[in-house]
């Protein structure tokens, strides 16, 4: 490719990543929070609802019964009406319910209203994939995607520190407890960007005015070589049919499974320890998810530079799922315990952004919204069912240690599949670096 015409296209991709990827990470970090904060708010409501950890472990799967049932369906509307509305509906329920779990009084309220949040929030994350197939081809979507899921590890290092920080300052405060509290200031956020990104979101390249004629034809272009290659064809009816679709569907739910270890049990691992004061379990807890975002950058700028995918995913996927089996033997040591969690953290939320490089090259451009929203529902049931299990199992058994060994092993062994399902490494065309955000200003 010409010289200019690689400065051309690395221009473009920068200018959409500045443009998109800044505003949706905040709405995912926001997401995210709503999702971790009754990991914190437990280490309270526990005692105040007389809750045990089995209860506890259906409420936090019951949010994944919500979303199981209505991604597809979203996800199939949002690609008809488009990102604008979708969000604007999805972010105000989801703010609604997240805020009423302040006001949870027993068991069957939480139930609720978890199921009622998941049932909101139900095809963000695989819309928001699906809109970035929009806007990036293939060859950027590593990069494209680990910026957008780096919400996931920074949502755990903003939650931590001000999860802790709400339920040691603000109970008591107009005659509520910290986690009501916390319900309510983490859950109003979501109100605000429902509008915001009904005004600031273009639905499509044709749509997007910070795009010239020219630069359009570029994306275009991109888009149209990615779906050529691909062979893939049909819409959501031929993902159906696509066997390697429910191959990344049962990889995708053992990955799912084992990433609720990290999500809602960290708290409690660390207190398991021996750590007892929430603020050191708080900055604690953010440092896992420091590391972790850390990791994500990292792996995905490899695998977007070697053009390689299934080595990296396998390669965290091992990495992963070691620290998770070793934990059990440092069962009382809260700095080892730490370092594991860092290390599966780094290699869970890397192979969260690299996953889904593998399901959107597979899939033809009209079959994606659908079939992204498949691999995501039927995956999503991993943490519909690991935070039951994990419950169950701390109260049969005292420990929380043989229910994580037995999801890593899982996700160890779902790595097979992924060997046989993603796409054989290719050396791709000469293609433009990825931007990061320092680069793309300049752009």
């Amino acid at each position: 490719m010409p010289e200019s015409s690689t400065n051309a296209q690395t221009r473009v991709y920068r200018r959409i990543a500045w443009r998109l990827l800044p505003f949706l990470l905040i709405c995912y970090i926001v997401a995210m929070v709503d999702r971790l904060n009754v990991g914190y708010a437990k280490l309270q409501f526990l005692a105040d609802l007389h809750f045990d950890e089995a209860t506890f472990g259906m409420a936090a799967g019951a949010l994944y019964v919500g979303y199981i049932l209505f991604e597809i369906p979203s996800n199939l509307m949002l690609e008809r009406v488009g990102v604008r509305a979708t969000l604007l509906r999805i972010m105000t329920l989801w703010g609604i319910f997240a805020m009423a779990m302040a006001f949870a009084a027993d068991r069957w309220s939480f139930y609720g209203l978890r199921f009622l949040i998941g049932a909101a929030e139900a095809g963000f994350f695989p819309g928001i994939v699906f809109y970035l197939t929009l806007w990036f081809p293939n060859a950027w979507r590593a990069r494209m995607t680990s910026l957008f899921a780096l919400a996931v590890p920074l949502s755990g290092v903003l939650a931590a520190p001000a999860s802790a920080w709400i339920m040691t300052h603000l109970t008591g405060a107009a005659g509520l407890r910290g986690w009501q509290w916390l319900f309510l200031l983490e859950g109003a956020p979501a109100l605000v960007l429902a509008f915001v990104a009904y005004w600031y979101l273009p639905n499509r390249p044709a749509d997007a005015t910070f795009l010239d004629d020219a630069e359009r034809a570029i994306l275009a272009r991109d888009l149209g070589d990615d779906d050529r290659k691909s062979g893939a064809k049909g819409g959501f009816v031929a993902a159906l049919k696509d066997i390697r679709i429910y191959g990344l569907a049962l990889v995708y739910f053992a990955f799912y499974s084992t990433q609720s270890i990290l999500l809602l049990w960290v708290p409690t691992l660390l207190k398991n320890t021996g750590v007892k004061d929430l603020t050191e379990i708080g900055w604690r807890a953010s440092a896992v998810f420091v590391v972790g975002a850390l990791g994500m950058a990292a792996i995905g700028w490899s695998s977007d530079r070697l053009q390689e995918r299934r080595g990296h995913l396998i390669g965290c996927g091992v990495v992963a799922s070691a620290a998770l089996i070793a934990l059990s033997f440092f069962a009382k040591d809260a700095n080892a315990t730490m370092v594991l969690l860092m290390v599966a953290g780094a290699g869970i939320f890397a192979y969260l952004a690299l996953f889904w490089t593998v399901p959107t090259a597979v899939l033809g451009a009209h079959s994606r919204a659908g079939g992204i929203a498949l691999v995501s529902s039927l995956g999503a049931s991993g943490s519909a069912l690991s935070p039951t299990f994990i419950g169950w199992a701390q109260v049969l058994t005292g420990s929380l240690y043989g229910a994580i060994t037995a999801l890593a092993v899982l996700f160890l062994a779902s790595l097979i599949v992924l060997w046989a399902c993603a796409p054989r490494p290719a050396r791709a065309r000469a293609v433009a670096t990825p931007p990061t955000f320092a680069h793309a200003a300049k752009g």
